[in-house]
């Protein structure tokens, strides 16, 4: 069974082009290994109706915190069987965001803290009663605000079809989202977490993503 790693972030953090980067390198040490983006925009009807709310589309939808975190929900489950896939033939699997993106956004729209009421729900829904597999490692990519919401309009401007959803134009929820992903980091939420910082060397990350692979006991801050 492959080691499910999860890269968290802010819209614009970088966290693609990180993944890239670290997968070459872990090739080149001679692992198998596969990823997935979430949400699965345009191989998921639940990704796609959350995504046009966002930018309009449905209603009111949009303005239920509940409603859209279900929907992505929804959207990891309907990869669960190719999760378990993947995690069967690879000895690594790289996730670009998964439950605990739910968790920060959410929380952050209701004010809310990375202990508080959303974030336990988002773990009993997600965790529990979908039974999505928890991730072995969550890494979140720490980049400054500033920096990601720079980085959006910049891809925005280079790409129609990258145009930015209510919540990459709102800095300040996304400001809040970040506070919450280092809570849920600090408090090593569901997993253990690393933090990542945007200068991070991605061959010396698919190193120490390799020697845990390699390792039975629990991992430790690189």
């Amino acid at each position: 069974m492959g080691t499910l790693i999860a890269l968290e972030g802010l819209d614009g953090a970088g966290k693609r082009t990180l993944v890239a980067k670290v997968v070459a390198r872990l090739e080149q040490h001679g692992l198998r290994v596969a990823t997935l983006d979430f949400p699965r925009y345009g191989a998921s009807i639940h990704a796609d109706l959350a995504s046009e709310a966002l930018k309009g589309a449905h209603g009111d939808l949009s303005e239920s915190v509940h409603a859209m975190a279900v929907m992505f929900a929804l959207d990891r489950a309907g990869a669960a069987e190719q999760l378990k896939e993947l995690l069967a033939a690879h000895d690594l699997v790289i996730l670009d965001r998964y439950v605990a993106s739910n968790a920060a956004y959410g929380a952050a729209r209701l004010h809310q803290h990375g202990d508080g009421e959303f974030v336990a729900w988002i773990e009993d829904l997600e965790f529990g009663r979908l039974g999505l597999p928890r991730p072995d490692l969550q890494m979140h990519l720490d980049v400054p605000v500033a920096l990601a919401g720079e980085r959006a309009r910049r891809r925005e401007a280079g790409d129609s079809v990258r145009a930015l959803d209510a919540y990459e134009k709102d800095s300040e929820l996304q400001a809040r989202t970040d506070a919450v992903y280092r809570e849920l980091a600090a408090a090593s939420w569901n997993s253990q977490w690393w933090t990542i910082a945007p200068d991070t060397d991605p061959g010396a990350l698919a190193a120490k993503l390799a020697h845990l692979q390699q390792r039975d006991d629990t991992p430790q801050q690189p």
